[in-house]
Parts: C-alpha cells; structure tokens; sequence
C-alpha cells in the first residue's frame, strides 16, 4: 500500500508541476499585448494600461491559486483512499490469519484424536504358545 501513497505523490507533484508551467507560458503570452499596448499609449494614459495588466495578473493568480488548491484537495481525497485501501487490506490480512490459526487448532485436534484411537499393538502371538504348552501337558 506505500507504493499508491508514492504513486498519489507523484502524481499530485505531476499535476503542480504542470500548474507552474501552465502558468509560466500564459503570463508570457499574456504579457506581450500589454508590452505593446505600453509602448503605443501615450504619458497621461500609461497609468490605465499598467492598471489594466495588474488587474489581469491579479485575475491569473487567483486562477492558478485555485488550480492549486483543487490540487491538493485531491491529494487530500487520494490519501484518504490509500489509507481505506491500507486498512481493508490489513482486516481481511487479520481474517486470514484467524481462520489459519483455526485450521491449525483443527488440524492438531484431529490429530490428537487419530493417535488416541489407534488400537494397542496385539499380544496374541505371544499367548498362543503358552497355550499349546499348557494344552500339551493336559493332554
């Protein structure tokens, strides 16, 4: 089970990397028109534009904050299932290990049971030639 926990990082630091990446390219292109529309604007009007790019770029972190987010609430929702997945594993692992012990338990009662009523080895041969002699000195 620690290798989904891993695989659930990986793919959590997979998804942020390519957030940050996403957002890299977008603020590059994002940026040119800005550069262009600062150089065309006149003095008084710069401000505006200047304003217009800070509003954007508020706009694109926010964006991306939430991208991020959302991110780690899926971490937070994978781990939670890696850990059910961990905890059902080491049950039905106990249940297992329970019904093995009562197997064993059976097995070695069985066997107890099977030793106890082996019948006891005959003496018989060992009585019938005391039994011819007797018979012999009677006759």
């Amino acid at each position: 089970m620690g290798k989904l926990k891993s695989y659930q990082e990986q793919l959590q630091d997979i998804v942020e990397k390519g957030i940050n990446a996403a957002e890299d390219q977008q603020k590059k292109l994002a940026s040119k028109p800005f550069d262009y529309a600062e150089k065309l604007e006149a003095e008084a009007r710069e401000y505006s534009v200047k304003s217009l790019r800070e509003r954007y770029n508020g706009y694109s972190e926010n964006l991306f904050g939430q991208l991020r987010s959302l991110n780690t609430r899926f971490g937070n929702f994978a781990a939670e299932l890696v850990a059910k997945l961990e905890k059902e594993a080491a049950e039905g692992a106990d249940a297992v290990s329970e019904v093995a012990e009562d197997v064993a338990d059976a097995a070695q009662e069985a066997k107890k049971t099977v030793v106890a009523k082996k019948p006891a080895a005959r003496k018989t041969a060992a009585r019938k030639p005391a039994a011819s002699k007797a018979g012999a000195a009677t006759a």
